[in-house]
């Protein structure tokens, strides 16, 4: 005979699946990896900062 099969972690793990693909395609379709976000953060950090060393104070 075969163990039996817990039906309610079967349908969570599917759950997760199904939700782990949708997320998984958005992350294709709209995504950036973090690494991309950090260097424009810093980017734009080093360029605020340069610009503002630029400034003539009254």
């Amino acid at each position: 005979m075969s163990k039996p099969v817990n039906l309610n972690r079967f349908r969570k793990e599917k759950a997760r699946a199904e939700k782990k693909a949708r997320a998984d395609q958005n992350a294709v379709k709209f995504g950036r990896t973090k690494d991309q976000k950090d260097l424009d953060k810093a980017t734009k950090r080093i360029t605020k900062d340069r610009l503002d060393g630029h400034k003539i104070d009254d």
